[in-house]
């Protein structure tokens, strides 16, 4: 029996817990789940609404998606977790090494926003950037994995995010990456968590984003450097990972800060981006507060 796709929908702070059944429809699993987050995920709730949602569908109780705001499938985790030149074509188009090991830095948990929401440009932004890339969700309380094997059963699922940046906090104010990965709404996640049993192979799922209707970024998830496994496998060496923590695990080729000349975001611009099998999202670009 598989679950499929877990989603959040309503408006922000009162999102529903659905299963997505198919494009029109979806079963409501409100009243038996409090939320998709750490306590769901560390206490097998994937399994238990298994049933829940295979009973309610057979019997047709499901709902219509009727315009409702999507918003990002897991309530904020407990960290935010990123892997940076992930991919071999986005070192290469950075002029970087290919590293010997994964970059780890962190994101503000309370950048997790809807994947159609706003994204606000920052004050005294001059260089704001896209990244599609495809997220990890942590399924149990995981430290010192002895396997990779391990850490694919520690795998809640998989999603799109886009791991929106601002180079010049980044690049030009210390070398700390997180002053560049922490604004506000800068992780646009969702439209739903797919869980693995439904996703024939991870490492060959197309990724593609675009700004204004022009094509940005066309890559594939076969180019990372370092697998969803290896990752999970690696960190765990290092840190706790709690059961809903997010991890972003790097972008393909095509980011502004690759073009010659560079391009970044401006207010009024619109991304839209999407990984094969784990859906799409679009974002309206606003200026600063």
């Amino acid at each position: 029996m598989r679950i499929g796709y877990l989603m959040r929908i309503g408006a922000p702070g009162s999102e529903k817990r659905v299963a997505r059944i198919d494009d029109q429809t979806y079963v409501d699993l409100s009243d038996i789940v409090d939320d998709f987050d750490e306590e769901f995920f560390g206490s097998g709730g994937i399994d238990r609404v298994r049933p829940v949602v295979d009973e309610r569908a057979a019997a047709v109780r499901v709902s219509r998606f009727d315009g409702e705001r999507i918003g990002a499938p897991i309530a904020r985790p407990h960290q935010i977790l990123c892997i940076g030149l992930n991919y071999r074509d986005h070192a290469a188009e950075t002029g970087q090494a290919v590293p010997d090991e994964p970059i780890l830095f962190t994101k503000a948990p309370n950048t997790l926003v809807g994947p159609n929401d706003d994204v606000r440009i920052p004050r005294g932004s001059t260089k704001p950037d896209w990244e599609v890339e495809l997220g990890i969700v942590i399924g149990r309380r995981t430290s010192y994995l002895d396997t990779v094997e391990e850490a694919a059963d520690a795998i809640a699922g998989y999603l799109v995010v886009n791991d929106v940046s601002e180079r010049a906090f980044q690049m030009e104010r210390g070398g700390q990456w997180v002053k560049g990965k922490s604004a506000e709404t800068f992780n646009p996640a969702g439209p739903w968590l797919v869980t693995p049993d439904e996703i024939d192979d991870v490492l060959a799922l197309d990724m593609w984003l675009d700004v204004n209707g022009l094509r940005r970024q066309d890559g594939n998830t076969k180019t990372m450097i370092f697998d969803p496994w290896f990752i999970v496998h690696h960190l765990s060496q290092f840190l706790v990972l709690e059961p809903g923590d997010l991890i972003n695990t790097g972008t393909p080729p095509g980011v502004g800060m690759g073009f010659t000349p560079p391009v970044w975001l401006r207010p009024g611009d619109v991304m839209e981006l999407g990984i094969a099998g784990l859906g799409s999202q679009r974002q309206n670009v606003l200026g600063p507060r």
